[in-house]
């Protein structure tokens, strides 16, 4: 790998580091900017709604636009959007103008989180997509977890202003480093890219996963403020999906679902997401409740489960392009079981050394087979399908997340006590990585070995 590529690598996963990053600390300050805008917390907690369904309903978007107008060009267009929301978000006067600077950040964000993926992606090529993809598991591993423990310690030193003013510091250096070191984009950034966008099948898609995301992240669980966006979306979704098996160039082709390692490889990672955003929920909730720690300390303490995939996700991808992702995935899988099988075990006399060293391995383990599973994606995608595979991809992983967080919630709510909650919560997380050890014989096997995708396939 060239000089210029280990660069423009770098320069795009500092580039993805930033929404993770900004959206997780934003997360722990609901509190302050209540305080600071003399609003409610449900009020202010639309901030951080707001970014995330922006980053949601964007994503189908770049699927066309990367292709249409250029990777490095529409990478610009996402971090000076994302400049500009943190630079407003950080001057914001009032809650309403907070909320809608965060949304601005959020379309930014849209474009990169992808965008990161397919750039990535473009950069390695197939025979190094599982070393590259293990770089962009370092980021996913530890921008959740340090996300918190960075937004508690500026909080704690300076005012709420200075965490969106970071962002701009860091993304102007990004900026620059981007302009410099990625590739120009090819002098008719057009060629070969759907002439015109597919109107309808965006108006469907985005919103659609939008809504679905915005009722998974429904806290207080009122029916109606459910059952309305969990209905809206998947109606929405339904009408895309017959919307693409007719459609001459839809935005995402269902036929790639045709394929057995593409839709075994997403829903793995969806289900990644999943158990990595509970353990980030459900173990801080532990720390506090079980033993009376405060919310910095509690967010230390959970700082394994991200050290673990970071470890695990470099070494891991890099073996995966020369061993193939199948036996890689399956020892990580089973590792994963064991570990989430002995948090189901803690309690409140449980030494706080046993959960943290449960949740490095389980960090191990499932680094083991998310780092793999990526790269087996991206090794049978063929160039043009590679923004679709990703955007499949990352939408969900983000569908994951938010129904990681949201089964947290209502198990939690619906026990007896808040430890029957999480003992639950970790039972589920068990299901969930037997299905992931169900679905790994799908995997392609030896390197080279693998079941491509076709191109021009309809679903």
């Amino acid at each position: 790998m060239s000089s210029k590529e280990v660069g423009a690598i770098a320069v795009i996963l500092l580039g993805g580091l930033l929404g993770i990053l900004n959206s997780t600390m934003a997360a722990v300050a609901t509190g302050t900017l209540a305080d600071a805008f003399g609003t409610s917390l449900s009020t202010v907690g639309w901030a951080s709604t707001g970014f995330l369904l922006a980053v949601t309903a964007t994503i189908p978007f770049t699927t066309w636009a990367v292709d249409r107008y250029g990777g490095k060009r529409l990478w610009v267009a996402g971090l000076v959007l994302f400049l500009a929301g943190s630079l407003a978000a950080g001057l914001a006067w009032n809650v309403g103008s907070l909320i809608a600077f965060r949304v601005v950040q959020g379309v930014g964000a849209g474009l990169l989180d992808p965008l990161v993926l397919i750039l990535l992606a473009r950069t390695a090529g197939p025979q190094r997509a599982g070393r590259v993809m293990g770089l962009m598991g370092v980021v996913l591993s530890l921008g959740p977890v340090f996300g918190p423990i960075a937004g508690g310690a500026i909080l704690g030193a300076l005012s709420w202003r200075a965490m969106f003013l970071v962002s701009v510091v860091v993304g102007a250096v990004a900026l620059v480093l981007a302009l410099r070191v990625i590739p120009a984009d090819s002098s008719e950034p057009g060629a070969g890219a759907p002439s015109r966008l597919d109107v309808v099948g965006l108006a469907l898609l985005g919103p659609g996963f939008a809504a679905v995301v915005l009722a998974l992240s429904q806290t207080a669980f009122a029916l109606w403020q459910v059952l309305a966006p969990l209905g809206l979306g998947v109606a929405l979704l339904i009408g895309y999906g017959a919307h693409a098996a007719r459609a001459a160039s839809p935005l995402i082709d269902l036929g790639l679902f045709r394929s057995r390692s593409f839709s075994a490889s997403v829903t793995i990672m969806g289900l990644g997401g999943m158990g990595l955003f509970a353990g980030l929920f459900a173990l801080p909730l532990y720390y506090q409740q079980a033993h009376g720690h405060g919310v910095l300390a509690a967010g230390l303490l959970m700082a394994p489960l991200g050290l673990g995939g970071a470890i695990a996700m470099p070494l891991a991808g890099r073996l995966s392009d020369r061993l193939g992702a199948r036996g890689l995935a399956f020892g990580g899988a089973v590792v994963a079981v064991l570990s989430v099988l002995a948090l189901t075990r803690i309690g409140p006399g449980t030494p706080e050394v046993w959960p943290a060293l449960a949740a490095l391995t389980f960090g191990l383990g499932s680094g083991c087979f998310s780092a793999p599973t990526m790269g087996s994606l991206y090794r049978t995608l063929p160039g043009p399908m590679v923004a679709q595979g990703s955007s499949v991809l990352y939408m969900l992983n983000q569908l994951g997340a938010a129904l990681g967080v949201a089964l947290v919630t209502l198990v939690v709510q619906t026990a007896g006590s808040t430890l029957a909650g999480l003992r639950g919560v970790f039972w589920l997380a068990v299901v969930s990585c037997l299905v992931v050890l169900a679905l790994i014989p799908l995997l392609p096997g030896k390197a080279g070995a693998t079941e491509p995708v076709r191109e021009g396939v309809r679903a």
